[in-house]
């Protein structure tokens, strides 16, 4: 019988230190070995947050930090599922690879998840696939964290919904795609590295942008769509050329 490893998923928050939970401290010190998957040069300071949270809120210094490559994604085949399919099948094999050579058996072993491991993360997906294959038991337990929709409400002081409304979420691929959703006044995109909301008929509708929220460089915009979209745009690409990476989140709301 495979031997079994307990893993946390831990939600980090979305980029400030003081985002971590109480609980998410206490998992942090239960941990033996943390890994990270690194993104290359561009991305280093999502390492460094990272073990910026360790060293913040750590007690015992003998814990043990593996970093691998992660490997990178090809989205320029006829599908997108089928493309993050292959992105996460090479996942599967690495993470299989690091608890097996890297997790002694009793040992419990980390992820920390950029914002909350629920929303739009496939650490949680990966880990089941993981223990479908056979070869390693796994015991995932789950710490949520402060998501970029709650860190981008609470920086525009602004309530996600009207009273009694529903809010949506979506991708900026889905929006393309899709359009606005009928019955749907507010609606948070994520994800979207091609600035859909460019797309979108302006008329009546207020945007409500933050990038790097949480963080030294967070950037937040906010009016009328038609009057801050150029702004929006241009201020993501200078960010983004200038940092290597962008982690941008926003919220449509169309008066009803």
């Amino acid at each position: 019988m495979p031997s079994s490893r307990t893993i946390l998923a831990i939600g980090i928050g979305a980029g400030d230190p003081d985002h971590v939970t109480v609980q998410a401290v206490r998992a942090l010190n239960r941990a033996d070995v943390f890994f990270v998957l690194d993104k290359g040069p561009a991305a280093a300071d999502l390492v460094a947050l990272r073990r910026t949270i360790c060293e913040r809120y750590i007690d015992d210094p003998s814990y043990r930090v593996v970093e691998v490559p992660d490997p990178p994604r090809e989205l320029s085949g006829p599908s997108y599922a089928g493309d993050v399919g292959l992105w996460h099948e090479k996942r599967v094999a690495i993470y299989e690879t690091l608890l097996l050579n890297q997790l002694a058996e009793g040992e419990v072993g980390a992820f920390l998840v950029w914002g909350d491991p629920a929303l739009y993360d496939s650490t949680l997906r990966i880990l089941d696939a993981v223990t479908d294959l056979g070869a390693v038991r796994v015991s995932v337990e789950v710490i949520p964290g402060i998501s970029s929709i709650q860190a981008l409400a609470a920086a525009h002081r602004i309530p996600l919904h009207g009273v009694g409304r529903p809010v949506h979420i979506t991708t900026g691929r889905r929006l393309a795609a899709d359009g606005w959703p009928p019955g749907i006044d507010d609606l948070v995109v994520m994800l979207d590295g091609a600035c859909t909301f460019t797309q979108i008929d302006p008329d009546g509708v207020t945007i409500f942008w933050g990038a790097y929220l949480g963080t030294p460089d967070e950037i937040l915009i906010a009016g009328p769509l038609a009057a801050v979209s150029a702004e929006i745009e241009a201020r993501r690409a200078e960010a983004r050329a200038r940092k290597g990476w962008m982690f941008d989140t926003y919220l449509l709301r169309r008066e009803s």
